[in-house]
């Protein structure tokens, strides 16, 4: 009895640093969530603004910009996979994951062969450990994604759409991430970046001076402007631009995402280690008042025997 109850304390002990752990675990990925909710909407105001723009260039353009031209007969598609370095996250990257193979499969089924991109140790771990192929990958980074990571992971993109498929190039790109609805909501999604849909609508931008008028039939009918340079070198310089911001509130959704998820997976080990600490400990009383019962049983016992032999 003695042995069991000793193997009973150390197990509630064990436990018991086990908790502190993931409480401690739970309370940082609470406080992360809010830091990369705040960067998500810092970036609202630029996003708006770029928007804005890249519809005025691409109304007054002349030419047909290849990252908004739609390939008919698509070869090659990269793929973005965005997923979490550490783990400890529930199923957090495996729903990522999920999500990039039905991509793969309906890429498949229209013969479009899938070419991988990914960030995250997750991803790369799995796909390695498959022997699948890897165009580029990154990791380090996808708690806490800044500008710089997005431009070079959306330069190595774009550079790979430019180029012509003979040569190893893309014809389209996606990123598949997990967008971060609420703390207790996050949906593995698929967002096709490249080419880029622009949609020509009434925007309302008295803020900034700018105002489309809406004519009989619901067309929008734009104020000229002269640019300088011209549209189509604005276009150039903004389409870059949107899918670095595309590819960067991706990451920061993903962040928001995964510190959400390990919240959740965190909490849910806290609450499990408790029901474990008072289930070690009732076991604990229980070998205990036996051993007690037992050690007072043996005392009366010898007693009786005393008595008797007397």
């Amino acid at each position: 009895m003695g042995a069991q109850q000793r193997i009973l304390r150390q197990r509630i002990k064990d436990t018991q640093a086990t908790k502190k752990i993931t409480k401690a675990m739970e309370l940082i990925a609470s406080s992360q969530i809010m830091k990369a909710q705040a960067a998500v909407e810092a970036t609202e105001p630029y996003a708006l603004t770029l928007q804005r723009a890249l519809t005025l260039a691409t109304s007054h353009a002349q030419v047909s910009h290849p990252l908004l031209t739609v390939n008919e007969d698509p070869k090659r598609a990269a793929v973005l996979v965005v997923t979490s370095d550490r783990g400890l996250a529930g199923a957090y990257s495996s729903n990522v994951i999920k999500e990039a193979e039905k991509l793969g499969s309906n890429l498949h089924e229209k013969g479009i062969k899938e070419v991988n991109y990914l960030v995250g140790r997750k991803s790369i771990g799995y796909y390695s450990f498959r022997e699948r192929p890897i165009e580029a990958q990154w990791s380090g980074f996808s708690d806490k994604p800044n500008v710089e990571q997005a431009e070079r992971i959306a330069d190595r993109l774009l550079e790979d759409f430019l180029k012509p498929t003979e040569e190893g190039g893309v014809d389209e790109i996606h990123i598949v991430f997990t967008r971060f609805v609420s703390r207790v909501n996050q949906v593995p999604t698929v967002l096709r970046i490249v080419p880029l849909d622009v949609v020509e609508e009434v925007v309302d931008t008295s803020e900034s001076g700018i105002t489309a008028v809406e004519e009989k039939g619901g067309k929008a009918i734009w104020p000229l402007y002269d640019f300088e340079p011209s549209a189509d070198d604005t276009l150039d310089a903004l389409l870059p631009q949107y899918i670095r911001h595309l590819v960067y509130v991706a990451l920061l959704e993903a962040a928001a995402s995964e510190h959400a998820a390990r919240q959740r997976a965190m909490k849910s080990a806290s609450d499990n280690a408790e029901d474990l600490i008072k289930s070690y400990t009732r076991q604990a009383n229980q070998a205990r008042q036996a051993e007690i019962t037992q050690e007072i049983s043996e005392i009366v016992g010898g007693a009786d025997a005393l008595a008797s032999a007397k």
